[in-house]
């Protein structure tokens, strides 16, 4: 399988909202909002993110995932000497479990591994997602709470921790 990439653009807000919203369904199903209320919810959180990743890694690759020239996720990455660190990956829910997170995935770990660096993630201790990182190599570096930031070291290396980037 190949899943392309291209660069986000301004037009692929609203696919972006539909996919951020997504990712937060099962928890907004169990408050007591009215359909306003929950999208009015969702889009200060969605531009919260947005604006958060662009204050913390003002050099972040934001990427959209294709399958067959479909929007099919969202990439977002920020590399540096020592490290690739995946600042988001989601896949929307009706490409979900086709292969193009694990595809994404390995095309990350295969230039990290070229360029003998790690690969990083942050991810919540109950995220299912987990799994995939840990069959791909990532171990766990560090716990806080329920959140995990898992690391993958290049081939070879000597898998001495390191710090991971400013802002998470």
């Amino acid at each position: 399988m190949t899943v392309e990439k291209r660069p986000v653009t301004e037009s692929d807000r609203d696919f972006l909202f539909a996919l951020y919203a997504s990712t937060r369904a099962a928890e907004l199903a169990m408050v007591p909002w009215d359909e306003n209320q929950k999208r009015a919810f969702l889009q200060s959180q969605f531009a919260a993110q947005a604006q958060g990743y662009r204050q913390t890694h003002p050099d972040a690759t934001h990427e959209i995932l294709l399958n067959s020239g479909v929007d099919a996720g969202r990439l977002y990455t920020s590399r540096d000497a020592q490290r690739i660190h995946i600042l988001d990956i989601t896949i929307a829910p009706w490409f979900r479990n086709a292969g193009i997170g694990t595809r994404a995935l390995h095309d990350v770990i295969e230039e990290a591994d070229r360029g003998q660096v790690a690969v990083s993630i942050y991810v919540e201790d109950f995220n299912p997602s987990r799994r995939l990182f840990e069959r791909l190599g990532f171990r766990v570096a560090r716990q806080d709470g329920f959140m995990l930031f898992l690391r993958r070291d290049p081939p070879g290396s000597d898998s001495s921790p390191a710090a991971e980037p400013a802002g998470g």
